[in-house]
């Protein structure tokens, strides 16, 4: 059995093409998105689009990701005020890109299992963990975090995603599979990555694909798109991310966010203060 997965496009487009054709090349059995196709990038109705595509020519299953949530959580609740208007600029302009398109979401699962055809080859996916889809597992996760109900019982393989870092790890003898991001990782590589499995004589084995495309385009959907200029200030911070394959957005949190909140700092200043100690991404 072949089974392909691969999860946190965020909406770059380039990106997930080439995922998706080669994935295709390798014609497997299953094929799972694990979460956050969409938010965080230019792209979304677009990805989202072709992934309901191969859901209906190839089988291909989602599973819902924390960005998928926020989607369906912005759809229903408006902004609690002007700042949260702001802060969450970019997630409505996805809403707005999406439109009609985020009931699809609704109807993702948080987790799928499948198996190779023998009880003891079951496989579990779900974005983050069993405690919930924004709980991810990283190297430094102590391993008395992911004892206490973050991983399902009795399984031979569990796959996550949402940290945009692939990895593997175990607990206990349970083998612990990250796919990391097809579209914005955040291990300083900026090649996406997938996962694919294979059940060979009677146990999982899988690698880790880095795969590099066309980021040249998708800098130029960033800027053409109008993600950054009508995202509001927080997207140049998510356009670093992508463009820096580094994680941003918790270092602005723990130094601006509370200026913001009280008042201190409008929410522009905290971007450009923050923005100008980065300096100038790499090319």
């Amino acid at each position: 059995m072949k089974v392909a997965i691969f999860s946190d496009v965020q909406a770059n487009l380039p990106a997930m093409e080439v995922a998706v054709a080669q994935i295709l090349d390798w014609s497997p059995d299953l094929v799972i998105m694990d979460g956050d196709l969409v938010n965080r990038g230019p792209n979304s109705l677009t990805c989202l689009q072709l992934f309901e595509q191969l859901h209906r020519d190839h089988g291909w299953l989602a599973v819902r990701g924390n960005h998928e949530t926020w989607m369906l959580r912005c759809a229903r609740e408006t902004p609690r005020d002007t700042l949260d208007a702001r802060m969450r600029q970019f997630a409505d302009w996805t809403l707005h890109q999406i439109g009609p398109a985020v009931e699809t979401l609704r109807h993702w699962p948080d987790h799928l299992c499948f198996h190779a055809g023998t009880e003891s080859s079951w496989v579990h996916v779900t974005h983050g963990t069993m405690i919930s889809n924004r709980h991810g597992v990283t190297a430094g996760l102590p391993d008395e975090a992911l004892r206490d109900g973050a991983l399902p019982a009795d399984v031979a393989l569990f796959v996550t995603a949402h940290t945009h870092r692939p990895l593997t790890r175990r607990l206990d003898g349970l083998p612990i599979l990250n796919v990391g991001s097809a579209g914005s990782p955040f291990d300083g590589d900026p090649r996406g990555s997938y996962a694919l499995l294979e059940f060979l004589r009677g146990r999982w084995q899988w690698r880790i694909v880095r795969f590099d495309y066309d980021r040249a385009r998708a800098r130029r959907d960033f800027l053409d798109s109008g993600f950054i200029e009508q995202g509001g200030p927080l997207a140049r911070i998510l356009y670093e991310e992508w463009s820096r394959a580094r994680l941003l957005m918790p270092q602005w949190r723990a130094r601006f966010e509370t200026p913001v909140l009280d008042g201190e700092l409008t929410l522009e200043q905290a971007v450009e203060y923050f923005l100008a100690d980065l300096g100038s991404a790499p090319d």
